[in-house]
C-alpha cells in the first residue's frame, strides 16, 4: 500500500482536517490544527508530504521518525501538529486495513468508557451557575470554565473576589459533589497565581489548569505547596521531551497532552506512559473537532492514567459548527451518565461527513484568539 494525496480542508469554527489517500482505496482522516494557525499548520502537512508520498502508511513508527528527525530544526507548535494529524490519519488507515479500532492495534482497552466533562462560560466567565446548572441536567458530573479575565502581574483583589464568587455561585447550584476545573489559561502571572490558589483551596476543586505558562515550570512545585487541588497542564508542550521536564521537576498532578498538537497519537502514547511511571494522571487536552476526539478517545481506551476527557460539544468557540456536524453517525460519541464512550469501529471509529466537509471548507475560516489588553494599554495574556 502506498499513500497517494494528503488533502487539508480548513473547516469551520477553527479547524483544520487532513485526508490521506492510498492506492488501495483507504482514507485516513486527522485533525492537524493549532488553532489560530490553521493555514500555517496546513503549509507544514504540505511540505511533510514530501517524504510521504509513495510509502506504506502501515510503518508509522518510521514515518514519525522520518517526519520528526528527517529535519533538522524539530518540535514546536506547527511541526508537531502537522505531524500530529498525520499521525492520526496514518493509525485511521492502519484500522481501517485491518478492520480494527485503533486501540486494539495499541494493546486492547483497559475500559469501554471515560469520564466527560463539559465547558461552561466562556473567555470571559458568566453566567457560570445557570450553566454548570443545565451541564449536569444534561449528565455530567464535571465542569470547566475559565477562571479569570486578563490579570496583571499584581493585581487588584477585586479581581480575586469576582474569581472566587464565581466558584461559590458554581457550588451552590450544582453541590459540593459536581468535579470543578479551573482554568487559569496561562493569564495569571506566579504572583497572582500565589493570591488565587491560595484564596480558592475551600473549594476543593477538581483541578486548577496552567496556573502559570509552561514557560514558567520552574514555579510549579512552590504553587503545588500554596494549594490543595491537583494541578494540571501540557497543552502547550509537545513532545516527550517537553514533558520529561515537566515529570523530573514535579508539581504536576494531571498531565494534558494535546494528541492534535503533542505528535498525535503514536508520541502522546509514550508521553502518557511516562507520566504514568511517576504516578501522574492523564487528562488529554481537546477543545477541537470530532477526528481530534476519535483519536483522544482511542488513547484513552489504552492509557491506565487517564481519568477524564475533555471536549467541545457546545463549547464558546463552537460558533456555526459544533462537534457533530463533521460526522455522518451523530452517535458515535454516546455521552451517557457523564461518561462516552470509545468507538469501536475501524481506525478511529468514526466516518467523516466528505461531502460537508467539503462544502464547509469553501467558506473556510481565519480564526483568531482575542488581543486583550490591560487599563495602561499592555498586551494581556489571553
Amino acid at each position: 500500500m502506498k499513500i497517494t494525496r494528503l488533502t487539508t480542508y480548513l473547516a469551520p469554527p477553527r479547524w483544520l482536517f487532513l485526508r490521506i489517500d492510498t492506492d488501495a482505496g483507504i482514507v485516513g482522516w486527522g485533525e492537524p490544527i493549532v488553532e489560530g494557525r490553521a493555514h500555517t499548520v496546513a503549509a507544514a502537512v504540505d511540505e511533510l508530504s514530501d517524504y510521504l508520498i509513495g510509502k506504506d502508511p502501515r510503518h508509522i513508527e518510521d514515518l514519525w521518525n522520518v517526519m520528526y528527525r528527517g529535519g533538522f530544526y524539530r518540535g514546536g507548535p506547527v511541526l508537531m501538529s502537522a505531524i500530529a494529524g498525520i499521525d492520526q490519519a496514518l493509525w485511521d488507515i492502519k484500522g481501517k486495513d485491518l478492520n480494527q479500532p485503533v486501540h486494539q492495534l495499541l494493546g486492547g482497552p483497559v475500559r469501554d468508557r471515560i469520564r466527560v466533562y463539559s465547558w461552561i462560560g466562556g473567555d470571559r466567565p458568566a453566567d457560570t451557575a445557570r450553566a454548570a446548572k443545565e451541564a449536569v441536567a444534561r449528565g455530567f458530573t464535571a465542569v470547566k470554565m475559565n477562571a479569570t479575565e486578563e490579570l496583571q502581574y499584581v493585581d487588584t483583589y477585586d479581581k480575586v473576589e469576582q474569581v472566587l464568587e464565581n466558584v461559590q455561585a458554581i457550588r451552590d447550584a450544582v453541590g459540593p459533589h459536581v468535579g470543578i476545573g479551573l482554568d487559569f489559561h496561562g493569564r495569571v502571572h506566579k504572583p497572582m497565581a500565589k493570591v488565587l490558589m491560595r484564596e480558592l483551596a475551600p473549594f476543593k476543586l477538581m483541578f486548577i489548569e496552567e496556573p502559570v505558562l509552561s514557560d514558567h515550570l520552574e514555579a510549579l512545585p512552590e504553587l503545588a505547596a500554596i494549594s490543595p487541588a491537583p494541578i494540571a497542564l501540557g497543552e502547550r508542550l509537545y513532545t516527550r521531551y517537553d514533558f520529561k521536564r515537566v515529570l523530573q521537576m514535579g508539581g504536576v498532578d494531571i498531565i494534558q497532552p494535546d494528541p492534535s498538537h503533542a505528535g498525535g497519537i503514536t508520541e502522546t502514547r509514550k508521553i502518557a506512559a511516562m507520566a504514568e511511571a511517576y504516578d501522574v494522571a492523564l487528562a488529554l487536552h481537546c477543545p477541537l473537532g470530532p477526528i481530534a476526539l476519535a483519536a483522544n478517545l482511542q488513547l484513552d481506551a489504552v492509557c491506565h492514567n487517564a481519568f477524564i476527557q475533555e471536549q467541545s460539544l457546545g463549547i464558546h468557540y463552537n460558533a456555526g459548527n459544533d462537534l457533530l456536524d463533521y460526522v455522518t453517525d451523530r452517535n458515535v460519541f454516546a455521552y451517557k451518565d457523564g461518561f462516552v464512550a470509545i468507538p469501536n469501529g475501524a481506525g478511529l471509529g468514526i466516518s467523516v461527513n466528505e461531502a460537508y466537509v467539503a462544502e464547509r471548507a469553501a467558506v473556510g475560516h481565519r480564526w483568531r484568539n482575542p488581543i486583550w489588553r490591560h487599563a495602561d494599554g499592555s498586551v494581556a495574556e489571553w
